[in-house]
């Protein structure tokens, strides 16, 4: 039988499963105005399609946090799309699934990459942009 507290416990495990890191650093949405200018500037830019269920996602999060914190990537552009609910932003850049990054040397893509949580390789495509 449940009880109050079995019901508050299961709240709170629940909470704490669905808030994603990603997201509780507070990363830029994604500014369609901010993107085209970064562009045009020729700015190094780095494109996340996140999903906060996304176990991936969870995994990429620290690895994106300490890439965002590193001086290398001092100058990096980066926004989240969520997958789930910014459905024309996910189709306008072609992703076909949550956990996609996508590197950006100003105007011209330069790398994309899927489910990818391996540290060493998601630098390196943040590297392709700069």
């Amino acid at each position: 039988m449940l009880n109050r507290r079995s019901i508050l416990i299961a709240s709170l495990v629940a909470g704490a499963l669905t808030l994603s890191p990603a997201l509780a650093e507070t990363a830029p949405t994604f500014d369609a105005k901010a993107f085209a200018d970064a562009q045009k500037a020729g700015k190094p830019i780095l494109i996340a399609i996140h999903a906060s269920w996304c176990p991936t996602c969870k995994a990429q999060a620290p690895i994106l946090s300490e890439l965002r914190a590193d001086p290398k990537f001092k100058n990096l552009v980066y926004f989240v799309i969520d997958f789930d609910s910014q459905k024309d932003l996910v189709n306008r850049f072609g992703a076909r699934m949550q956990s996609t990054l996508i590197a950006f040397k100003g105007e011209k893509e330069e790398g994309r990459s899927v489910g990818d949580t391996k540290r060493d390789s998601i630098f390196g495509l943040a590297a392709k942009s700069i």
